[in-house]
């Protein structure tokens, strides 16, 4: 538990930061819906499938030593997220929260401590949107459905407002809209657990309240969520986790603060 005792590529080249040697292929589901501006049919579809698929496991961190480039940015690290709850992660830019969250993730090892409860449960957003420049907005959804094994893309494209988008290259859309699409792949994988880097950069207030609805719906029907972010997601029922406490040194957390 924390300290004070408080609960806890580029497009078109690469998958970007959702990787199949990460994340393990879920029981086939089908959405449907009747389409609409984040509708809650396609969020209650949405929900089922991911209730299908998640254990009653809690996510755990144990006293977690995490570095980047061989150099300790968060040490002593202890944390349980279970079901059904949501974690944000605080701090000032360089404290080491994409660092925590690319170790839980699997993405890095850890220095010393071990996390529990992740592995092939987990769906991980980073700063890239992770998109095919290329393919449509609907063939994008598609190609990660294919990934991990998922049928349907109904839920994402309306909860998220794509469905006008459906027919747009991704390459031409605005900042903000690559973003809903790329937030839009986490509900084709299945996953029950979401670690999200910043995951409301560029999206403008009505795009912010969509984004809290569909990690809602995940919550509410035994999701979980670990993201690092600066802003108030609105989402009140929340716990805070400020990283600060646990950095390792001074000289340490600033080195490369770009990439922490």
């Amino acid at each position: 538990m924390p300290k004070g005792g408080a609960a806890p590529s580029d497009p078109g080249s690469s998958p970007g930061p959702f990787t199949p040697e990460v994340f393990f292929k879920p029981k086939k589901q089908r959405f449907r819906t009747a389409g609409g501006i984040a509708s809650r049919r396609a969020l209650g579809a949405f929900s089922r499938a991911v209730a299908a698929v998640s254990e009653d496991m809690e996510l755990t961190a144990s006293n977690l030593t995490v570095a980047r480039g061989g150099v300790p940015v968060l040490d002593g690290v202890s944390f349980a997220l279970a079901p059904g709850r949501a974690l944000v992660l605080r701090g000032p830019n360089g404290a080491g929260k994409t660092t925590l969250l690319r170790t839980v993730a699997g993405l890095q090892p850890a220095m010393a401590g071990e996390v529990s409860g992740a592995g092939e449960r987990i769906a991980y957003a980073g700063h890239a949107d992770g998109l095919k420049s290329m393919l449509s907005v609907a063939e994008n959804l598609q190609f990660w459905a294919r990934v991990f094994g998922t049928a349907g893309i109904g839920a994402a494209l309306s909860a998220f407002n794509l469905d006008a988008l459906e027919d747009r290259l991704a390459g031409t859309l605005s900042a903000g809209q690559k973003r809903r699409l790329g937030l839009a792949r986490l509900m084709v994988t299945g996953r029950p657990v979401w670690v999200l880097d910043e995951p409301t950069v560029s999206l403008d207030t009505a795009s912010v309240a969509l984004f809290a609805e569909a990690v809602r719906a995940h919550l509410g029907q035994g999701g979980s969520a670990l993201m690092a972010t600066h802003i108030d997601l609105g989402i009140p029922e929340a716990d805070d986790f400020d990283v600060t406490p646990y950095r390792a040194t001074p000289r340490a957390a600033l080195r490369d603060e770009a990439f922490l």
